[in-house]
Order: structure tokens, then sequence, then C-alpha cells
């Protein structure tokens, strides 16, 4: 399967604002010596070596996450942020489009919805998107966002083919088994396993967790054991954690205690706070990575969410 990041920041939209913008410029302005632009490939070497948070952009689209599966012409997508938007637009580009879109919801919260009155594939009558969540008001919900006045369209006025499946059991879409578990939100929020049978992938957003999320129970060792991807809610420094206690969001710090843990190979730290910078960000990402050397924890690939990340399983 391929995992592809649409959306990584939390809460609301964060786009990078022109004094970043300057702000960047001018530090990799400071950095730049007449030897590194003598020919094409000491200017190549000199961008190579820029840090991440300089040379790049984590994104300030809110979540969405997608996932194809091998040889399957359906795409599966998680939340419907702003990042939902970017996703409509590069399929648009495609030759051969998608025209099956399953959209599974984490919780309601605006973050997670706001993107989807501009998701341009809904407009479109070849194509159908089945919803799906525990919640059983997903349609009302769903419906709501778009009346008067929050929206001159309503989701009746979309041409496409729209489902809404309330979840009871795991659903299996194309050789794929999606299972889901509640996790501590206010309001509650869904994870969602994505399994093959050959590889399996966990998204976690907007998830606080807790000593209950570490108990090994039966329920607990079959869903997060030994997981090859998880995408982890880790808004939070510890102090910060502390600070909001019951807020919804987890430490950068515990989900590396979480994924060492549970086995989990691939650790991808999620849910952006929208007031933290790039260098704010790579800078979390190094202290995750100081942590783990601390704990003489070395077997997790740690990475943070970047829009445009694609990790294949």
């Amino acid at each position: 399967m391929r995992v592809q990041f649409w959306g990584v920041r939390g809460s609301v939209p964060a786009p990078q604002l022109p004094c970043q913008v300057k702000s960047k410029i001018s530090a990799i302005l400071e950095r730049l010596t007449p030897d590194d632009i003598v020919n094409e490939r000491s200017r190549e070497k000199f961008l190579a070596e820029l840090p991440p948070w300089l040379f790049g952009n984590v994104g300030g689209n809110t979540t969405c996450l997608s996932v194809i599966l091998d040889d399957c012409q359906e795409i599966i997508v998680f939340d419907c942020g702003t990042g939902i938007r970017e996703l409509g637009i590069a399929n648009s580009k495609e030759i051969n489009k998608i025209h099956q879109y399953h959209i599974f919801l984490t919780h309601f919260h605006w973050d997670h919805l706001q993107g989807f009155p501009f998701f341009n594939p809904a407009y479109d009558p070849s194509v159908k998107i089945d919803f799906y969540s525990p919640k059983p008001d997903l349609e009302i919900n769903l419906n709501g966002q778009m009346n008067p006045p929050y929206f001159p369209v309503t989701m009746e006025s979309m041409g496409s083919k729209k489902i809404f499946h309330i979840l009871e059991k795991p659903v299996n879409i194309g050789g794929a088994i999606i299972s889901w578990k509640k996790m501590s939100h206010p309001g509650d929020s869904y994870s969602y396993k994505v399994d093959t049978g050959k590889s399996k992938f966990i998204f976690s957003t907007d998830s606080e967790l807790s000593a209950a999320d570490f108990t090994q129970d039966n329920e607990n060792v079959t869903y997060f054991q030994d997981a090859d991807l998880l995408v982890l809610d880790s808004q939070y420094t510890l102090g910060e954690a502390i600070e909001k206690y019951n807020w919804g969001h987890t430490a950068f710090s515990m989900a590396v205690d979480f994924a060492a843990h549970w086995g989990i190979k691939h650790l991808v730290l999620f849910h952006h706070d929208p007031t933290y910078d790039d260098k704010k960000l790579f800078n979390n990402l190094q202290s995750a990575r100081w942590y783990m050397e601390r704990m003489n924890i070395y077997n997790i690939k740690l990475s943070l969410a970047i829009e445009g990340l694609e990790i294949e399983l």
C-alpha cells in the first residue's frame, strides 16, 4: 500500500506567512559563500546541505491522508481537512482518474471536515463516495457544515453519488481489512487500522494517550502490536501536554514511548500545532530522536509528517 499525506496540521490551517518566507531567505543568504555559487554542482551541494526547516515546508493544510492499495483502482481517504482539496486537484491531473473514494472520518471537528466543500471529485457525477464512521450521526454532521449560512452549496447539490455507512464491523476494501478503535479526545475520536495481511498501517490523529493505551490486553495487542506504520498525534512537548491535560493530544516523547512499547516499525509525528513554524517542528523531531537515544530505543524509524510525503509499505 502507498500512504500519502495531504494535510498535516491540527486545529486550523497554518499557511506560511510572507515574513516567514523572508526569514528563511535571509537565513539561507547568511550561509552562502562565493564558493557555493561557482557552478551548478556547488549550488546543488549548498542546497542539499541546508537544514530541512530552511529548504522545504512542512505544510499548512489540516488533516487528510490517502491510502492506495496494490492493484486497486479505489482510494481510501482519512478525514476531510483542507488537505483533501489538494488530493482532488492532484487526481484531476491524472490520466486514469479515480472514480471511487472511501472516506473514513475520525471525528467531526471542523479541521477534519472543512476541506470537503472544496473537494472537486465530489461535484463529478461519475464519482462515487462512500463515507464511514462509527458515529450514527455521520450524514447529519456532514450535511450540517454545508447548510446555509455556513456554505452556499449544499451537499445534495454535489453531483457525486454518496453513501453513508455506520461502522459496526471491520470493512474489506480491496482485500484490506479496516478496523477502528475509540481514542481519548473531547467528543471522541477514532483511530483506524488498515491491514492487508502483509502490512499494517494505523492512523491515530487527535488522540491523548494514557496508561490504558499501554495495557497489554487482548484488544490493544491485536490492534497495535507490531504495526509497520503508525501516524500518531504528537502535537505537544511534554510540558505542553501536562499544561493542556485532557485537551485530547499527545506529547512527542510519549508517542515514542508508545511506539517502542508496541513494537511499531515506523512512527510519524502528526497533527502539528498551527503556531509552530518549520524550525520548531524539525526541532521537535530532533528532540524526539535525542529522547530515543537517551532511552536506548534504536529499532524505530522516526519521521515528521510533511505534505506530499509518500510511504510505501
